[in-house]
């Protein structure tokens, strides 16, 4: 098995592949489908995945992590708190509308408002329409990470979700439950949704009015079928019943490099996994010895070596090697004599054991609810017991969002390939208005890691930037602010014809609307 390189595959890809394959019929099978066609509805990542399948963002990431332009063509800093986009002409949405300004103008706003997103555009004070394609975005105060956040800005028909139907405001954002958003959809992007029944099958068709014409993908049509089950998901691809599976479980991927026929994509991966201790519900985690104790007591790289199959690297922090703010030295620290001394400490003993209930997904991340069992596990040794329970993420994300356990899983890809952004959505204090600590179940807050996360987003020198984002990481290292368990990386399986290495990358939004099927 081997990580591939990129520019070389690009290469080949270039020089010797003919795209002129006929159209493809495929089904994909992941361990879960999206929650809802709404793009500004859950900041997750398969909200992401299915919003590059049916919206294009303003520009995305490659896979070298440089930025290429997609609704917009160009762009250009005007001044230290202006940015300026100008768009693609004559890019038609599937309800045949014309994308302009206004449209770009309006997904902004909506952006704006929307629960899990406001925290990632809080920099921002406004976007201005110069022309019909050309947009300023004004931030409060210099700010390093434009480009990153606009691959968030996926522009929405700001005609087809404008008005009402039945009583209700089209445009209307509901976290958890139906609207007009959640189950209608137009974009820009290279798939429009013919057939959705949720938690069975998502069948996308090949939009023909795309505005992509240079794509070499020739996927006509791609049934997406969830499967939460590491190994009926592998047997369907070994029995040819499926062309391509997201994730291969680490100990499934032997079998697929080894069957012919079929071919193993691997990337090296930076969304860290993580459980949040609930400050709030539990006020024994309110004690920094209680919290110490447990990340001594979880053995990060037993988990990695014996559940994840060593197809990941273990993590004391926040954000991975080559991020700023990365500290080499904030290593994971297991130590179960250490951590039944802190717990004595605390008060705590056999006789008198903590007793807390912990909750983790069973079909977002790699090995998930094995994790979480290895966890509670290791938490008993301690005098820690736990009652835990696992649940389809499409049943947990409501509980995450209520903070309903003392313990809770959670994974994070920086939405900016910045270490800053896990503070501004995991570490930082819970701000409904700003969107800050949006998904911090841990109630963890400490006003010097809100300050520096702050300061550092205005600061536009890299050295100072990167020393800020360390203090930070090393105060939470310090108060053992959350629990680290790793970063995980991304394997998929699929057919031999199909041409993975160009499309995926290690944010896990493979560009699916660019494969080839040979």
């Amino acid at each position: 098995m081997k990580f591939f390189k990129t520019k070389l595959t690009v290469a080949l890809l270039a020089a010797g592949l003919s795209f002129s394959a006929a159209a493809a019929n495929i089904t994909v099978a992941y361990n879960a489908d999206p929650v809802s066609l709404d793009p500004h509805q859950q900041l997750s990542g398969g909200t992401l995945q299915m919003s590059h399948m049916l919206f294009d963002p303003l520009v995305r990431f490659t896979q070298e992590m440089d930025f290429e332009g997609r609704i917009a063509e160009r762009w250009e800093r005007i001044d230290a708190t202006t940015f300026r986009f100008n768009l693609r002409k004559g890019v038609k949405f599937h309800s045949g509308n014309m994308l302009t300004a206004d449209d770009v103008i309006w997904t902004f706003n909506r952006l704006k408002n929307s629960i899990d997103f406001k925290g990632v555009f809080s920099p921002y004070e406004k976007m201005v329409k110069i022309d019909d394609y050309t947009v300023d975005i004004k931030s409060t105060e210099p700010y390093p990470l434009v480009l990153q956040t606009a691959t968030y800005i996926f522009p929405m028909d700001s005609q087809f979700y404008s008005g009402e139907m039945e009583g209700k405001d089209k445009s209307e954002i509901v976290k958890h439950g139906s609207s007009f958003a959640s189950t209608h959809v137009s974009g820009t992007g290279p798939y429009t949704i013919t057939t959705r029944e949720q938690g069975i099958k998502v069948v996308f068709e090949r939009f023909d009015d795309y505005w992509d014409t240079n794509s070499p993908g020739n996927v006509d049509k791609l049934t997406l079928v969830p499967i939460k089950e590491d190994a009926t998901r592998v047997a369907a691809l070994l029995s040819g019943d499926v062309d391509m599976i997201y994730p291969v479980a680490p100990n499934d991927q032997q079998r697929v490099t080894d069957t012919e026929g079929l071919k193993l994509t691997t990337v090296s991966g930076s969304r860290v996994i993580t459980f949040q201790m609930n400050q709030k519900s539990n006020p024994a985690l309110a004690d920094v010895r209680v919290r110490q104790a447990i990340v001594h007591a979880i053995n990060n790289e037993g988990i990695v070596k014996k559940i994840m199959k060593d197809f990941a690297t273990t993590a004391g922090q926040q954000g991975p090697a080559g991020y700023a703010g990365y500290d080499k030295t904030l290593v994971p620290r297991f130590d179960v004599a250490k951590a039944k001394k802190l717990m004595e400490e605390a008060g705590y003993s056999e006789d008198k054991p903590l007793q807390i209930s912990m909750m983790a997904p069973n079909n977002r991340y790699v090995k998930d609810a094995q994790i979480a069992q290895a966890t509670a596990g290791m938490l008993a040794k301690i005098y820690i017991n736990v009652d835990l329970k696992t649940l389809p993420k499409a049943q947990y994300w409501p509980e995450f969002d209520l903070c309903v356990a003392d313990m809770m899983m959670i994974g994070w890809h920086s939405d900016t390939e910045d270490s800053a952004n896990f503070s501004e959505f995991l570490t930082m204090t819970r701000n409904a208005e700003t969107g800050k600590g949006a998904y911090n179940c841990g109630q963890y807050s400490n006003p010097e890691v809100d300050r520096l996360v702050n300061a550092a987003n205005a600061e536009t020198d890299p050295a100072k930037r990167a020393a800020m984002l360390q203090t930070v990481e090393q105060i939470l290292y310090k108060e053992a602010a959350f629990v680290p368990l790793h970063w995980q990386n991304l394997a998929w399986g699929a057919k031999s014809n199909l041409q993975m290495e160009p499309i995926v990358n290690s944010m896990n939004f493979p560009y699916l609307g660019d494969l080839v099927v040979q």
